[in-house]
């Protein structure tokens, strides 16, 4: 009997929807892409309409095996891939690689029963504008590397690339480090006063001075804020005004993927990669275990929309109405910024009903940390504005003006639940005593400060990812590999959690901004972004796109060839200092990427690895478990104590240990599927711990 073939992208996925189907459904995964454009050359042909040659993935000839004799006979073929330009990319190659007469594309916007029966009651063809889209984009960002990279082997030295997208954000970082050391602090002093009155001088209050003959006052030096302090110390002090006013905060908007990333790195202090790949998690699917099995619990977390669906609105009335009362409830329709894709919804709860509280059994400590979060942004923007009373109070002291305001929470609305991080405990006093204008005032004391103008900030994860959007350069399935991509090229480096760029990075940015205006231009990169939406959207021809684009790129690049210069790039210093012969060691970038190695080479051949933490203990002696390169340039996992201790593994170590015998787990590869396995027996079974470790793994590998 022919069976319907659901095909989708992720192992985690497949389990999850052939849960809760029909046991006439077969659900396959494809392991993600399943062709893609030559490693070793170009793959695309320029002169012939820039047609791509493809080949498939290496590694995944027994899932497409699998995968035609599972369709071989189906009754109708279900492509059912991530919902946004890539997966409607991988349905296409899938349907072209299995030579698909009639696939029935079908879109997961949440990974639950009513989603998946909805969507195949909506089955349609493939788009190939979206499709379209997809190609330009690889083509674009293939033709700009290819061509570009071996450039920069020439002129600069080996192991470099260069990235469309990419290679403008590290500009954005190297232009930020620019400002920063061309910076020069500026001197500003301010005056703050000590008051109260004469009915309650137990209650005194601070106020700040802000005017002078009625203009706002700006104090240069010490000498100019001895001068002002002179004056005030003969002057009588009064109230001159108090104004208060309803002020309304209105709750923020749903999560989108931005402000997700954004949220989840400044409260949680979560990397942009580990954001994704715990809300990929949980899209995908978790076993709650019970009547509800394993189901998605987030909706697809690839989005710049703030919209929500009319039911999921409903559901946050009920529930909130239920929990809080009818007047905390406000639904507010949050409005998208401009440019934004209205494809998915934001960011929310697959079930608002399902409160974090109730999956704190279920989930790990950061998966539900970041459920958590997504859960009460959703609630949280449809609550009602928060009422606050504001009270400003103006005090006239001879010529200046002092300042002071107290804010009350009237009403909390949504910041009963979610308080944007930003903003913090409302700023002044706690509480001001009674005042009444023209009330006479008793200064106490008064204080002058000397501060300094500050540079504008480094950029973290969190606002770098802000500025790309606001910019306008990439999208949101894009940000965390732009984030990831600009520091495993060696580009920049994090310090303090802030992004600095390497001597490297800056010199490599210099060239490309000289000699590729265009391609270093975030305008044109925006713009490119904008014309890659108008073919998804069929108001654009992708092949006329990429012929607009190459032109001039080619122009560029034979001028570059000319008059690029070879660069003589240092060796980036290090506090260390070599045991063997007493010269400093170097960080070198080698054909497997950075190492530590004696300045003093090839005399002295004295070399280290740079390692990387995993999080894991080592079971011999209890050390850290650090990734290592061999000299082959396999990655391995050993303890950070070698060669007191010889622990040693080719499989990635996880931090969690088996929960059967205790022994620590590794992730394994079989078949394009990474999954977790305890090391002392694989037939214990580790399926609760977290999924999201291994499609680290998985990223990492």
């Amino acid at each position: 009997m022919k069976k319907p073939v659901i095909i989708v992208e992720s192992p985690t996925k497949a389990r999850t929807i052939k849960k809760f189907l029909p046991p006439r459904y077969v659900v396959k995964a494809s392991v993600g892409h399943v062709r893609d454009l030559p490693k070793s050359t170009l793959g695309v042909d320029i002169e012939n309409g820039f047609t791509p040659h493809y080949l498939t993935i290496k590694g995944k000839g027994d899932i497409i095996k699998e995968l035609r004799a599972a369709v071989k006979g189906a009754s109708n073929v279900y492509l059912a891939t991530d919902p946004d330009r890539e997966g409607e990319a991988i349905a296409w190659h899938l349907a072209e690689l299995l030579k698909l007469d009639d696939p029935q594309r079908i879109e997961l916007h949440e990974i639950t029963k009513e989603a998946a029966r909805k969507a195949l009651k909506n089955a349609h063809r493939i788009d190939m504008d979206r499709v379209n889209a997809q190609q330009a984009r690889r083509i674009l960002d293939r033709l700009v590397g290819y061509k570009i990279s071996p450039l920069l082997w020439a002129k600069v030295r080996g192991g470099l690339s260069a990235g469309r997208v990419q290679s403008v954000a590290v500009r954005l970082i190297v232009e930020r480090e620019r400002a920063i050391r061309a910076f020069v602090p500026k001197e500003y002093w301010t005056i703050s006063g000590q008051f109260a009155t004469k009915r309650e001088p137990e209650l005194p209050f601070t106020a700040d001075l802000v005017t002078r003959f009625g203009e706002k006052v700006e104090i240069a030096d010490q000498g100019e804020a001895d001068a002002i302090l002179e004056q005030l110390e003969r002057a009588s002090s009064s109230v001159e005004s108090i104004k208060q006013r309803e002020v309304r905060r209105h709750a923020p908007p749903p999560f989108t993927t931005s402000t997700m990333q954004q949220e989840a790195s400044r409260r949680l202090r979560l990397r942009v990669r580990r954001t994704m790949q715990i809300a990929q998690a949980l899209y995908e699917g978790v076993d709650l275990g019970g009547s509800e099995g394993t189901t998605g619990l987030i909706t697809y977390m690839r989005t710049d929309s703030t919209r929500i669906s009319e039911q999921a609105r409903e559901l946050g009335r009920e529930y909130i109405v239920g929990e809080y009362g009818e007047q905390y409830y406000g639904g507010r329709t949050h409005r998208a910024r401009e440019g934004a894709q209205d494809a998915h919804e934001a960011i929310r709860p697959t079930s608002v009903f399902r409160s974090p509280a109730s999956l704190a059994h279920v989930l790990r400590r950061d998966d539900l940390r970041l459920y958590t979060l997504i859960w009460e942004r959703f609630v949280a923007s449809q609550m009602a504005s928060a009422i606050i009373d504001q009270t400003t109070v103006e005090i006239a002291s001879g010529d200046y003006g002092f300042r002071t305001t107290g804010s009350v929470v009237k009403f909390p609305g949504f910041m009963r639940l979610y308080k944007p991080v930003e903003e913090g405990e409302e700023k002044g006093p706690a509480r001001l005593p009674e005042l009444r204008e023209g009330d006479e005032l008793e200064r106490r004391k008064l204080a002058p400060a000397q501060h300094f103008t500050e540079p504008p900030p480094r950029y973290t994860e969190a606002s770098l990812v802000r500025a790309l959007e606001e910019n306008g350069i990439g999208r949101p399935s894009t940000y965390s590999t732009i984030v990831e991509t600009i520091q495993a090229r060696g580009y920049v480096r994090q310090q303090e959690r802030k992004f600095m760029p390497t001597e490297i990075g800056e010199a490599v940015n210099d060239l490309l901004v000289e000699h590729f205006r265009k391609i270093m231009d975030p305008a044109f990169t925006a713009e490119m972004e904008t014309d890659l939406d108008k073919v998804a959207e069929g108001r654009e021809n992708w092949v006329a796109l990429l012929a607009s684009f190459y032109g001039p790129f080619a122009d560029e690049l034979a001028a570059a060839e000319k008059k690029l210069p070879k660069l003589d790039i240092r060796d980036e210093p290090t506090d260390e200092i070599c045991p063997n012969c007493g010269r400093p060691m170097v960080i070198k970038m080698g054909r497997f990427g950075k190492f530590i190695s004696c300045s003093g080479y090839p005399e002295c051949k004295t070399t280290r690895p740079i390692v990387k933490d995993t999080g894991a203990i080592c079971p011999k002696d209890g050390g850290a478990i650090v990734e290592r390169v061999s000299r082959r340039g396999r990655k391995f996992y050993g303890c950070i104590n070698y060669p007191k201790c010889d622990f040693i593994s080719w499989d990635r170590v996880v931090p969690d240990r088996c929960p059967v015998c205790g022994s620590y787990v590794v992730t394994k590869t079989r078949r394009g599927i990474t999954h977790l396995e305890c090391a002392a027996d694989r037939t214990h079974d580790v399926s609760s711990l977290a999924s999201a470790e291994v499609a680290e793994a998985a990223v990492s590998s």
